[in-house]
């Protein structure tokens, strides 16, 4: 097996510990949101606060979206950010690649 192949499997194992160890170290804990966690402090600090705005698409429907189209739109502009920085990564990669290639002609 070579050094790079041995090197991908180590991170993958890495990476897949990250993910799991906390789920068993933390058992019973509440894994929730920054929004949650935001608005339950500016509740402390001034009990009754009302927000001055709404979020667009809940006044156009009149309430508040449901759960799974939350994270559906959540999933869509991971989807476009990470597209977006892909495709400017691979640009960069490409130019890199071609200023090589012209430098040896």
């Amino acid at each position: 097996m070579s050094k790079n192949k041995k090197t991908v499997i180590i991170l993958l194992i890495v990476a897949a510990l990250i993910a799991i160890i906390p789920f068993f170290a933390l058992r019973g804990a509440e894994f929730g949101g920054s929004d949650d966690a935001g608005s339950q402090v500016v509740e402390e600090m001034s009990p009754g606060y009302e927000p001055w705005f709404t979020p667009v698409l809940e006044s156009a429907i009149g309430g508040e979206l449901p759960g799974e189209i939350e994270s559906l739109l959540f999933c869509v502009q991971t989807g476009l950010g990470v597209g977006i920085l892909c495709f400017f990564i691979g640009r960069f990669y490409e130019r890199k690649k071609l200023g090589k290639v012209s430098e040896e002609l």
